[in-house]
């Protein structure tokens, strides 16, 4: 019954320690002193000693202390039976075994403490030395005067013998517990100094490549945006030029020009938008581009209602359309059909962008197939994503060519309202 007791209650002293050293603002909820005293001990650890003191209670929590414990003490207890054989005169087998015992247990209780403590070991240096150097010393005087009553039952000559061995004694005392503990608390503050440094140096990492990253993203969509434009202006132009032959045909395109604009630029000015947005945006370039074609120009859109809140990096697929347009349905005499999809297949969202116009170059005729500036954006684009994502482009099996986009499925419920 007292076993169980008292394992109950080590398991809520460690539990609770667990628990303060990952939110500190629980020490005010401990309840009784000597316990919210520790709580606030442990609060009073930087960042990085209640994160490695945690990951210490966690491996040897439970069964796992007694087990290091009794290990500890088989260590200590052959220590003492080696010292016994070395000197059997002066320590007998019991002594040996107790003292032996006493000093490793003070010993690892000692390092434990500077281990996981080491920050305040330094600021209160010399305060902690006082108390060390005290304390030995204390030991060192009551274990003398004790020793030397039981022996002779004279005061005068307990201490004589203080006077003759306590300063070895403290000798002793200072080389195997006060040295130790003084060479692990500098290894442990700098090893402190060494991972601060480079915590501090992933942290500026971090910030600049995050800044890279929306820099690049920012020239992207620079480079992208002015594209689509510009092609459609020059071909409301074109018509306009006609006369009163391409007059209402420059009028209406203007019109759904206008109408795309205004339903499309929210998305193009932001990173990431919804699978649903794109296609919108993408089936009103094509209606434009339609406008503007004519018969020669063919498309369909497929968009499963389960992937219409997938999120993607804005604009890429227009790119592949535009690409598709310029490439592959506007060199061909007879024009062409896009078709554009989505499906998700093992767990992953597949775009396909597919047309029936030039296909792909042949190899050696200009530059390498895929390797335009669009698609390289696209490509741009998807890496800063994820770096999972990617693109490819093949023959499709009924001529043109296929461009798909795999990337990771990521099912936004709302997005943050891209700037105005």
């Amino acid at each position: 019954m007292m076993l169980k007791k008292y394992t109950d209650w080590y398991r809520s002293i460690d539990e609770e320690s667990l628990r303060v050293l990952q939110h500190p603002e629980l020490a005010e909820q401990v309840q009784g002193k000597v316990r919210r005293y520790v709580a606030m001990k442990l609060v009073k650890l930087t960042p990085i000693e209640r994160q490695q003191l945690h990951a210490f209670l966690l491996k040897y929590r439970g069964a796992g202390f007694y087990i290091a414990a009794f290990k500890l003490m088989l260590l200590f207890s052959a220590i003492g039976v080696a010292l016994h054989l070395l000197l059997p005169a002066r320590f007998e087998l019991l002594k040996a075994l107790v003292f032996s015992n006493g000093l490793g247990f003070a010993l690892a209780w000692g390092l434990v403490g500077v281990w996981f403590n080491y920050r305040s070991s330094v600021r209160y240096k010399f305060k902690k030395l006082l108390l060390i150097v005290s304390t030995c010393a204390a030991g060192v005087a009551a274990g003398v005067l004790l020793a030397g009553l039981s022996d002779t039952g004279s005061m005068s000559m307990a201490f004589e013998r203080l006077l003759r061995v306590g300063g070895i004694a403290l000798l002793v005392a200072g080389l195997f517990y006060m040295v130790p503990l003084a060479i692990v608390t500098t290894w442990r503050n700098r090893q402190y100094e060494a991972l601060t440094v480079q915590l501090q140096q992933d942290a500026e990492r971090d910030r600049l490549a995050r800044e890279l990253s929306e820099s690049q993203l920012r020239l992207l969509r620079a480079q992208i945006e002015p594209h689509f434009l510009f092609n459609t202006l020059g071909a409301v132009q074109q018509l306009a030029e006609q006369g009163a032959q391409g007059a209402g045909r420059a009028a209406a395109l203007t019109a759904d020009l206008i109408a795309f604009l205004r339903a499309s630029l929210a998305e193009m000015r932001s990173e990431q938008v919804p699978l649903q947005s794109e296609f919108d945006m993408v089936a009103a370039y094509l209606r434009v581009m339609q406008a503007r074609m004519g018969s020669r120009l063919r498309y369909a859109l497929d968009l499963p209602a389960e992937l219409a809140h997938a999120t993607i990096p804005s604009m890429i697929l227009l790119t592949l359309a535009e690409n598709a347009i310029k490439h592959g349905i506007e060199p061909s005499l007879r024009g062409g059909e896009i078709r554009l999809s989505a499906l998700r297949v093992d767990g992953m969202l597949r775009l396909r962008v597919q047309d029936t116009g030039m296909g792909l170059p042949a190899s050696g005729a200009g530059s390498a197939p895929g390797s335009g500036l669009g698609l390289e954006n696209v490509r741009s684009r998807l890496s800063l994503s994820d770096p999972s994502a990617s693109l490819s482009l093949r023959d499709g099996d009924e001529g043109g060519v296929i461009a798909e986009i795999w990337l990771p499925i990521t099912i936004a419920s709302s997005l943050k309202e891209p700037a105005a």
